[in-house]
């Protein structure tokens, strides 16, 4: 019996079929994969803007979706983050602060998350949307010119902001819910108040 995938599954699938190849070229071929990995960074990000959009469209966008999504973005970026210390060891050393910081974060939100759901988070706030914007320039710079400076720096700020907005999302909710667009959002299903969602914040 043959799985038969809808578009935004196969969008996903595609997304998470990068993770493996990003750190192959990174490893195997080194600093001259750079333009090839640099292309499957773009690639990703539109495919993960794509697979929300036509999932809401298609009106198909259901929790395991949304989950799935959710969790393959983290392991596409981890392997763009991974690919950069391949190639760039020093650079990463040098801003190990910064980096340990977010992965903290990122840790942080999803074992509140579990401690108070049992369910990692699902927001896909948007916040975390800017700052997925601010980690492609990021990238760019890193791995396309190595180097940091403000792009990266930016990246951080962001990063840092979006968790905290996570997270305040999180505990102001008052059941798991996914596809939440802020803290403020929240609190307002938290008073039982509704709100449109915007198709383009939710992709």
């Amino acid at each position: 019996m043959k799985l038969k995938l809808n578009i935004p599954q196969q969008l996903i699938l595609f997304r998470f079929l990068l993770a493996p190849i990003i750190l192959c070229l990174a490893y195997f071929i080194g600093e001259s994969s750079k333009p090839i990995i640099l292309i499957l960074m773009y690639l990703g990000l539109i495919s993960d803007i794509l697979d929300g959009i036509i999932a809401r469209k298609q009106e198909i966008s259901s929790e395991k979706l949304r989950r799935l999504d959710s969790q393959t973005d983290m392991v596409f970026w981890l392997s763009i983050g991974f690919a950069t210390w391949i190639l760039y060891p020093n650079l990463i050393k040098e801003n190990s602060i910064a980096i340990w910081s977010i992965l903290i974060m990122e840790i942080a939100c999803y074992v509140i998350s579990y401690l108070k759901f049992g369910k990692e988070t699902c927001t896909h706030a948007f916040l975390s949307k800017i700052w997925g914007l601010t980690l492609l320039i990021a990238f760019t710079s890193l791995i396309g010119f190595n180097y940091a400076g403000i792009p990266f720096y930016l990246a951080i700020i962001f990063g840092l902001i979006s968790h905290i907005d996570v997270i305040l999302i999180i505990l102001i909710l008052p059941k798991w819910t996914h596809d939440i667009p802020s803290a403020y959002h929240a609190y307002l299903i938290r008073k039982k108040k509704g709100f449109k969602k915007n198709i383009l914040l939710n992709s």
